[in-house]
């Protein structure tokens, strides 16, 4: 039987259009782009254009984006650099929910010595502003909470926590890994002075990424070597996956509204599909305050990797992918308050681009043979 891809939080397929510019840029364009010859021209154009495509997307000007390896790179610059660039304040502010890639470095500079504050959330799984206000001192310098959550969808109400750091003037940092190319984002409006861009997560390539720094903020690198990406990033860039970033950016910034409004309807025909299945059945977070594309569901009294290993035709998650490897809890759920039994029968299904209404429909008969049988 056809696979059925319920998976698009862990990773997309790269799409033919960017496939086919990474090939140019692989095959055709494949200069150093430091090089001042013709084919390093070519190369260094095809890159600052992809560099506008991905500003434009977000709403940000070209020099302030910053190609990186992926997700957790960007997140591991903005964080570290930003610690490393301070000279007296050592407060940080996140939230518990966070992705590995914002947590680990966290903790890791809590061994360096700051000290970081790790916010709860409510049972739908999103951070109150007003405990963002609170947990601020003297000494914070950087708040970081994600746009939306890689397990849930929950959006998180950023452009509040945004408005609040910029007012006490502490730098403010997003990992929009997950909504980037799914919903609008704007730097602007969220008032962020870092974001963090994941390009498999929107149909480009693993292995690419971008890190919004807003202009006029002081980071330090991480890594070091010569002044590529403003010294931020060393190391030859990589021109072929960063120009698919930029087609990718391209595609999703012309049709995002239209996509983003047909997903969140087939979304909810899988959704009530299920419901009318298993009655008992739970969902995380509020469909209204969630990425269009992105369903978690429990089905108390079951397993999500039972239910997952007996339908093997549907590709989807028991949580994130990243530790998605055995029976526990994930700390996303466990943040919210949910209980064992709920979390552990707990399937998170993300569609894409490429889900049909046929897929659901098939979907939903492979499931409803399941509990059936």
């Amino acid at each position: 039987m056809k696979k059925i891809y319920l998976d698009y939080n862990a990773t997309s397929p790269v799409l033919p259009e960017v496939r086919d510019v990474i090939d140019y840029y692989l095959t055709e364009a494949f200069g150093n782009p430091s090089c001042g010859h013709q084919i390093g021209r070519l190369a260094k154009e095809g890159l600052e254009e992809a560099r506008s495509k991905v500003a434009s997307l977000i709403q940000a000007s070209r020099e302030e984006i910053i190609f990186v390896s992926g997700g957790t790179e960007a997140n591991n610059l903005a964080l570290i650099g930003s610690a490393l660039a301070q000279t007296r304040k050592k407060h940080i502010i996140t939230t518990r929910i966070e992705h590995p890639s914002v947590l680990n470095p966290l903790i890791k500079l809590l061994e360096m010595g700051f000290d970081v504050s790790f916010l709860p959330v409510d049972g739908k799984g999103y951070v109150d502003p007003s405990d963002v206000a609170k947990a601020i001192r003297p000494d914070t310098f950087l708040v970081s909470v994600m746009l939306a959550n890689n397990e849930t969808g929950a959006i998180q109400p950023v452009a509040e926590i945004g408005k609040i750091c910029r007012e006490k003037e502490i730098i403010f940092h997003t990992d929009a890994a997950q909504a980037v190319g799914k919903i609008p984002v704007s730097v602007k409006e969220i008032n962020c002075d870092l974001l963090t861009i994941a390009g498999h997560k929107m149909y480009a390539p693993k292995g690419i990424g971008a890190l919004y720094v807003r202009k006029g903020l002081s980071l330090s690198p991480i890594i070091f070597g010569a002044g590529q990406e403003k010294g931020l990033r060393p190391g030859t860039e990589p021109v072929a996956l960063a120009c698919g970033l930029g087609k990718a950016a391209e595609i999703a910034q012309k049709d995002l509204p239209a996509e983003a409004k047909r997903q969140k309807e087939l979304r909810e025909k899988l959704f009530e599909g299920l419901k009318s299945l298993y009655p008992a059945l739970v969902r995380h977070a509020d469909p209204e305050l969630t990425l269009p594309n992105t369903l978690s569901v429990s089905f108390p009294g079951k397993l999500g990797s039972e239910i997952l290993a007996a339908i093997p035709a549907i590709c989807a998650s028991t949580g994130a992918a990243c530790h998605d490897r055995g029976e526990t809890i994930s700390h996303v759920l466990h943040a919210m308050g949910v209980s064992k039994e709920v979390a552990l029968g707990t399937i998170r299904l993300s569609l894409g681009r490429h889900t049909s209404y046929q897929d659901i429909e098939t979907a939903l008969h492979l499931f409803r043979s399941y509990f059936a049988g």
